[in-house]
């Protein structure tokens, strides 16, 4: 072990940290020199998703000492960016183990350095303190929340005045600021109380009232009032807000699942509270069956993404991905839209580059503007700053699940998604009503088929490696610096025509040898497209040790009854590109 970790370790026994602390931290010294290193070889970074980690000791751990200083950093840099104003911050905390004591703590150290602070009295949703930012008019704000990661996890996001997570240059900047901390006798702790303010339900009333202006389909929904939806929190925050904003959308039929309504940390009925993961909607699942339910919703712990199931025409419930969602979402947005005659040309959508092209093609045809940003919803939450004023964001996500409609917010919303879901759901059940063109039940799983017919079959598959530890952030390194070295060929039986590098802003035509600019922020990312549309796009995650590999594959579906051939067909292709790139 080097010296410099080492002297990290023990810079944290000294008497600035708690006993308990400092008891964990000479155990490791003496007994775990390989948990040692892990816990210190680093200073946690913002990523995509801000601070996150695994919860313990050390400066490669989230902990009450790690987020006391990279508050003092935010602090300092908010100071230095708004020289003489009075400064306002918003918190809100998830279900996690310790994002409580972490919220009270980040409170704490704002009150401190002279901070009006708005302390959320008990958890919500990731959205809503997104909208209390907007709300209070503040110039920060923080969540503590690990989104879908398993129980050891807990985080930190940070957002500026406009609700939108970090983007460049704060979140390089805050870095600065957090690492010129040399220890926690950096950071100023003396709360002063008064400057907390609990907040309350008001803000849960204004965030309803706004979410639902969106609504586009109120006879659909009265008319279907009865819709079946079957909806689980996986132990997180949704339960506060999800039910209650279905009601208020109309629906009168909602069945909780009572096991998961509960509010834990330790998600004692998941392995994992990731709604991206079948397992995590199993029991919702169950009680569909069992309720004959119409629609399947789930919520990760922070309520920013959501997972739905619907019936296939053989009366099984099937999970949707978050490409599919997702465009369902898009499509009924642009359709509503248009019926109702609120295109004008001064409207967009956007997604992220890894979400699926289904949605740019929807979009063209529609003639509204289909904008593709980086990884991260932070950039969809910019281009709706960019745009503010000039164009309207109707809607649009990324294929993990995330989306949202309208501007209120600035981040992905699961609680909006779910009403929004559900509406469309009780829409194109009420069409199927007037038409008789699918069984009424089945109606949302046949308009997927109808967006393939019409738009083209797209069809996506993800592949995440796990590397964990300095030697796995090692190995992804070298696996990025060789697909920049010797990009593939040929892909999917397909010549690949464009290499797309974002982290040397570089897009070349391997036909001609053009190379141009990508046009967005430099990132690690690299993205290779096909001849045939198949596109493979290779990302590290911002928030996890795992390398991501994205697959998108396009067919052509003639009829209905060739669907299941068809799908088949896509799945081998992207099962035959995993194992490419299964390394």
């Amino acid at each position: 072990m080097s010296e410099q970790i080492l002297s990290k370790a023990k810079q944290w026994l000294n008497p600035a940290y708690d006993e308990e602390t400092r008891n964990r931290v000479q155990w490791l010294i003496d007994n775990d020199i390989k948990e040692l290193e892990e816990s210190f070889y680093r200073d946690l970074e913002f990523g995509t998703g801000g601070l996150r980690g695994i919860m313990g000791v050390g400066t490669n751990r989230v902990n009450i000492y790690t987020v006391a200083m990279a508050t003092q950093g935010l602090c300092n840099y908010l100071k230095k960016t708004y020289p003489g104003e009075l400064l306002k911050a918003a918190i809100a905390y998830d279900s996690r183990n310790n994002s409580a004591l972490f919220a009270r703590k980040t409170a704490e150290i704002f009150s401190a350095n002279g901070f009006m602070v708005y302390l959320f009295d008990e958890l919500r949703p990731t959205p809503e303190l997104s909208f209390a930012i907007r709300h209070y008019r503040c110039h920060t704000g923080v969540v503590v929340t690990a989104s879908h990661n398993p129980k050891e996890y807990n985080g930190y996001k940070v957002y500026w005045n406009d609700g939108g997570q970090l983007v460049a240059p704060h979140d390089k900047n805050i870095i600065k600021e957090v690492q010129a901390i040399k220890g926690i006798e950096d950071v100023n702790a003396d709360a002063i109380d008064k400057l907390i303010l609990t907040v309350k339900d008001e803000v849960d009333t204004a965030y309803l009232s706004k979410m639902m202006l969106l609504s586009l389909s109120p006879e659909a929904i009265q008319r279907q009032k009865d819709l079946k939806i079957v909806y689980t929190s996986l132990h997180g925050t949704g339960i506060t807000l999800a039910p209650r904003l279905l009601k208020e959308f109309g629906f009168t039929n909602i069945l909780t699942v009572a096991e998961q309504d509960k509010p834990d940390g330790n998600f004692p009925t998941v392995h994992s509270p990731n709604p991206e993961e079948p397992a995590a909607l199993a029991l919702a699942l169950k009680k569909a069956e069992e309720e004959n339910a119409d629609l399947v919703l789930g919520t990760d712990p922070d309520a920013d993404r959501v997972g739905i199931a619907v019936k296939d025409n053989n009366n099984n419930f099937i999970l949707l991905n978050g490409n599919q969602t997702g465009s369902l979402l898009v499509y009924y947005l642009l359709c509503r839209w248009s019926e109702l005659g609120k295109l004008d040309g001064k409207q967009f959508v956007a997604k992220t580059i890894v979400t699926t092209s289904l949605i740019e093609k929807i979009a063209n045809t529609y003639k509204v503007d289909c904008y593709n940003v980086l990884t991260g919803f932070k950039f969809i939450a910019e281009l709706i700053k960019n745009l503010e004023g000039k164009k309207q964001f109707i809607g649009g996500g990324e294929e993990s699940y995330g989306y949202l409609a309208g501007d209120f917010v600035r981040d992905k919303d699961a609680i909006l998604s779910c009403a929004l879901i559900a509406e469309m759901t009780a829409w194109a059940k009420d069409n199927a009503r007037l038409n008789d063109a699918v069984t009424q039940g089945k109606a949302l799983y046949n308009l997927l088929i109808d967006v393939y017919l019409e738009f083209g079959f797209y069809k996506e598959g993800l592949l995440s490696l796990t590397k964990n530890g300095k030697e796995g952030s090692e190995e992804i390194n070298r696996m990025m610096e060789k697909f920049r070295a010797t990009p593939p060929s040929e892909l999917d039986g397909a010549k690949v025509v464009l290499v797309k590098d974002y982290k040397n802003n570089t897009i070349k035509n391997t036909e001609t040898g053009v190379v141009v600019e990508t046009g967005l922020p430099k990132s690690d990312v690299m993205q290779f497209v096909c001849a045939n549309e198949t596109i493979v796009t290779v990302r590290p995650s911002g928030t996890e040790p795992k390398i991501k590999f994205y697959f998108s594959i396009c067919g052509k579906l003639l009829n209905r009854d060739d669907f299941e051939n068809e799908n088949k067909n896509l799945d081998d292709r992207i099962e035959n590109l995993k194992k490419i790139f299964s390394v």
